[in-house]
């Protein structure tokens, strides 16, 4: 399974040079070079805290009465929580470039609750030339209510993935989607047990 190791800080602001990216984000259900994809994350005494980096030449980023409607038919980045590989439940935000932002719970398979919401989640984007970034925090107590980081453990489950939209000549939209892990499924799928990994906090 794969691993990342989450650093822990005590600066009182983040030096995102010290956590190792990952990088290994790929287009497992299609024959195209992938753009680059980075994902950080480090943690302090409070919070769990994630960037990703990605280069996007041709961003999607449709208009929508609501940020479901927006995140859904735009360029993404997404991580998943469980609190095991049952996946009942598992937690789920999908980030755009914008900041909009997109949570549920979900069970196994794809039953969704588009009500929840995510307790003490911090979210910020920025957009600069090809490039967008998104960074985000999340309460370690959250984590814990949540069940996803259990008492005596430094370790829990997460997803990381991307959607990567671009415009076809015809004005249309392709979908490409990225996992960090790939799931080896026949169709895209990021809602299976096989996508996650395994993120730990280390000092």
């Amino acid at each position: 399974m794969h691993h990342y190791p989450v650093l822990h800080t005590s600066a009182p602001a983040l030096d995102w040079s010290r956590a190792t990216p990952v990088e290994g984000f790929a287009f497992p259900w299609e024959d195209r070079t992938a753009p680059l994809t980075e994902f950080r994350a480090l943690w302090d005494d409070e919070r769990f805290h994630f960037r990703f980096d990605c280069v996007d030449d041709d961003l999607v980023l449709p208009d929508g009465p609501t940020a479901k409607d927006r995140v859904l038919g735009s360029d993404r980045v997404e991580i998943f929580l469980a609190p095991d590989l049952s996946l009942k439940p598992y937690y789920c935000l999908e980030l755009s470039p914008r900041g909009d932002v997109l949570a549920y719970e979900a069970n196994f398979y794809r039953e969704m609750n588009w009500d929840w919401q995510c307790e003490g989640l911090q979210l910020s984007a920025h957009i600069e030339g090809n490039r967008y970034s998104v960074n985000g925090s999340l309460p370690l107590d959250t984590l814990r209510a949540l069940k996803v980081l259990k008492p005596g453990s430094s370790e829990f489950y997460a997803g990381l993935y991307r959607a990567e939209f671009h415009h076809r000549s015809d004005g249309s939209v392709h979908s490409g989607w990225m996992p960090w892990v790939n799931p080896k499924t026949e169709r895209p799928d990021f809602h299976v047990p096989a996508s996650f990994g395994v993120l730990e906090l280390v000092g």
